[in-house]
């Protein structure tokens, strides 16, 4: 199964491994979080489920953010090969897709943001409530179950030429298992209980893999719907403060239109981005370099992108 993605697919392998992703993808997650609410209704939650589920979900959202979306899309930085490494496996247990696929639909949102080439617009799509209501649907999930068929190395080639990102890219669906299987261990190791492998399973793995799909699908969908627009960008990005957190600095969209290619969403002090921060922290200690931040404080200041 992995060794599909170690090349360009086909236009009917696509389709079949695009309908394979979203089943994955959304499916999973959800029955996993139905059964760690059935669970813990009999066997209660514990301060191990809990630390489990934040632990990993810090982990894999560090992945997405830091490293799907600001490192290998938008390249806001150089990595080292072991941060380079860990962003790859991290962002790939987040379940969201694999490197490759990842990258490719989110390039092709920023080249057509809110138009029909957009893979995951939340325009409205037809009249009244109803039509708003599908377009919701379709920007926040709809869309994996009809991605548009694109040739994903025409907007991948940089990392389809680098042999490591690949055998990770190629290796997906393992990596996918291994972050739901380490929390289960962990959590059988720390308690020394089968409750506690379960509900590390639970938790930290398909509750986790389900939270984190609902705030990175929410800067997909009302991210272009509510919000704030501090610039007056093409598109209908907008930024949207109490997703700050559980985003780590993804939900300032607006920023993040008005200038993809900077490492931090920050454009305030008193701006959230842990995501931006954790980069900040890496260059310092030298593991990242060529960073792109915000040029002044003026920019800060004056308001420009």
């Amino acid at each position: 199964m992995s060794a599909e993605f170690a090349t360009t697919p086909s236009v009917h392998d696509r389709d079949v491994l695009a309908s394979r992703l979203a089943y994955l993808t959304v499916g999973l997650p959800v029955a996993g979080t139905v059964g760690a609410v059935v669970y813990a209704f009999y066997f209660g939650v514990t301060a191990c489920d809990v630390a489990l589920f934040v632990g990993m979900y810090l982990i894999t959202a560090l992945g997405v953010e830091a490293g799907l979306h600001r490192y290998f899309t938008h390249r806001s930085f150089e990595a080292s090969e072991p941060v380079r490494v860990f962003l790859a496996i991290a962002g790939s247990m987040a379940a969201q897709g694999p490197v490759v696929f990842w990258v490719a639909n989110h390039r092709l949102h920023h080249a057509f943001a809110d138009t029909d080439r957009d893979p995951h617009s939340p325009r409205p799509r037809g009249t009244g409530w109803r039509g708003r209501a599908k377009g919701l649907w379709h920007g926040h999930v709809g869309w994996l179950f009809d991605v548009k068929k694109i040739d994903w190395s025409r907007h991948t080639r940089d990392w389809l030429a680098d042999r490591r990102v690949m055998k990770i890219n190629a290796w997906y669906f393992t990596l996918v298992a291994l972050g739901i299987v380490i929390p289960g261990a962990v959590g059988g190791l720390v308690t020394q209980s089968v409750h506690g492998v379960v509900g590390g399973i639970l938790w930290g793995g398909f509750v986790r893999i389900f939270a984190l799909d609902q705030a990175t699908w929410a800067v997909n969908s009302l991210g272009h719907t509510i919000g704030t627009r501090t610039f007056p960008v093409r598109d209908q990005s907008r930024n949207i403060a109490a997703l700050a957190p559980p985003t780590l600095g993804g939900s300032w969209h607006n920023n993040h239109h008005a200038r993809p290619a900077l490492a931090q969403t920050r454009r305030q002090w008193w701006q959230l981005d842990l995501a931006g921060d954790f980069i900040r922290l890496l260059d310092r200690l030298g593991l990242v370099h060529q960073v792109r931040y915000v040029n002044s404080q003026s920019d800060l200041a004056d308001g420009a992108p």
